[in-house]
């Protein structure tokens, strides 16, 4: 994460707003779990995993410069979907979240393929 920073602030007038990275990683990892023919991050962290599991984040990173975010995310995809629809899915969906709910800008959201889920279609 560049400089390891724990926040990141955006000046505001009134002002600063200070958003952990941990909560970006957080909103990536949803919105990429939500993406359908999605199966897991980091071939680990199962949708039906999120309630109760402390490390919501696993199998993202995040480089902050500035107010812009650049994503990365590696992910097992379910089996019998298009590789390249889901992850262009996921890029969409995972910039979205970002923008919307931080105002931060998505440079790059890069979708790293690790596999496939043999046991989920």
């Amino acid at each position: 994460m560049g400089e390891n920073k724990d926040y990141i602030t955006h000046p505001d007038e009134k002002g600063s707003i200070n958003i952990s990275e941990e909560v970006i990683s957080v909103i990536a990892a949803t919105a990429a779990l939500e993406t359908e023919g999605v199966a897991a991050l980091s071939g680990g962290l199962d949708i039906s995993e999120l309630l109760g599991k402390k490390n919501l984040s696993k199998g993202v990173r995040i480089a902050v410069e500035g107010e812009s975010v650049r994503v990365d995310l590696w992910m097992t995809v379910k089996l019998g979907v298009s590789v390249n629809t889901v992850g262009k899915n996921v890029q969409e969906a995972v910039a979205s979240g970002i923008e919307s709910m931080t105002g931060f800008k998505v440079t790059e959201v890069n979708v790293h393929i690790i596999g496939v889920n043999l046991g989920k279609k």
